[in-house]
């Protein structure tokens, strides 16, 4: 049994690699559970009972991996190595997708499912430590604009309720497609890094709001869905003109000012920051053209940029808007991007008077681990 599950992983080290038998349960794995568990290779091990099964494979990184089935039911075995940071992945048995039994759950890929942190050579800035915590409060409110009730996070810093004469800088941050707001709050780890950044004196203290902006979740302003009507290319998808329609009146005219009513925030566009990763970033673009009067600094994570031609055809961005900050995995950009060289963009961009700032994460692709080495740079630099 072990020589046949070892192998798996053997195999995507080479002919001759060793695998090395130093797997440890992974912090993802439900309580008491063994697995998952990781190497130090960044394999990644699975075990399920599943005796009647004729087939059982993981599914992780785009690769499906046969498991071998043992005397006992149990099917068992691993990946190829993994890039470092979050992965969703789930199990094949019988070619239905489930998630497995044994893990934490995660709503990624439009549904609740198996998720998995392989250790990264950079993971102290988002591990939990003993320094001043701050709060993820979770959010209830009545949405007018959609006349339905609505849910969000809002991370508060530690010295919030205890220094009750303070008012906050607020952050809006959106999540990617097929997520939705607690996707930054768990996967992205948002309070874990935003109180070790605090309590290092790298970051100001700021609230943030995480809301679900999945833009099929809204109505347009006559009522219409967003399904409907004239639509255009974007960052290749199909979307509907004016797709952020429904989300920006949301956002604008029930979120912040619910925000704003309920937290010490210093309600102005000079202390309120827009950001997101890939559909979050999109959207981050579209809503930051169009209304810098509200939000005055832009995070854009994988989703996009803002040319110097956009900056000027967008009435009073140039006045308004303190920072863009644009950041992609490097596997991203390796080979150009559709719409031109994201660097360059906002290197024109900065260069023509409005501040933009460029990152690019090492060694990462359109996941987790871009996104969370993101918002550690992003919030360095908001407020400052």
């Amino acid at each position: 049994m072990f020589a046949l599950t070892a192998a798996l992983c053997i195999g995507s080290l080479g002919a001759n690699a060793q695998v090395k038998e130093d797997f440890v349960t992974s912090p993802n794995a439900q309580p008491g559970k063994q697995y998952p568990m990781v190497n130090s290779d960044r394999c990644v091990r699975v075990k399920v009972n599943a005796p009647e099964a004729k087939s059982v494979k993981l599914d992780i990184g785009g690769v499906r991996y046969d498991l071998v089935k043992g005397e006992d039911g149990q099917w068992i075995g691993e990946s190829a190595p993994q890039d470092e940071g979050f992965h969703y992945y789930q199990l094949v048995i019988d070619g239905g997708n489930v998630p497995d039994p044994s893990s934490l759950y995660y709503y990624g890929t439009s549904r609740w499912g198996s998720g998995i942190d392989v250790p990264a050579a950079d993971q102290d800035f988002y591990q939990l430590k003993n320094v001043p915590q701050g709060q993820i409060r979770e959010l209830y409110y009545w949405s007018e604009y959609n006349e339905t009730m609505r849910h969000c996070y809002v991370y508060t810093p530690y010295d919030y309720d205890y220094n009750l004469t303070k008012r906050y800088p607020v952050l809006y941050l959106q999540h990617g497609g097929g997520e939705d707001e607690h996707g930054w709050a768990q996967q992205g780890k948002t309070g874990i890094i935003l109180d070790n950044l605090i309590a290092e004196g790298k970051a100001l203290p700021f609230i943030v709001v995480m809301d679900n902006g999945t833009w099929t979740s809204f109505k347009r302003a006559d009522g219409s869905s967003l399904n409907m009507g004239p639509r255009r290319q974007g960052a290749g998808m199909n979307l509907p003109e004016d797709w952020t329609e429904g989300f920006r009146n949301t956002l604008i005219q029930d979120i912040v000012p619910m925000i704003d009513r309920n937290f010490r925030t210093i309600a102005d566009k000079d202390h309120r920051a827009l950001a997101g990763l890939s559909m979050g970033g999109m959207e981050t673009k579209e809503i930051g053209l169009r209304r810098p009067d509200v939000f005055g600094w832009l995070g854009i994570f994988s989703g996009g940029t803002i040319s110097k031609e956009e900056a000027d055809a967008a009435a009073g961005f140039r006045k308004n808007n303190r920072l863009t900050f644009v950041s992609y995995g490097s596997r991203e950009v390796e080979g150009g991007r559709q719409g031109g060289d994201p660097k360059v963009l906002t290197d024109e961009l900065n260069a023509s008077g409005t501040k933009a700032v460029y990152y690019v994460s090492d060694q990462t692709a359109h996941e987790w681990q871009t996104w969370r080495r993101s918002l550690y740079q992003f919030a360095q630099l908001l407020w400052k």
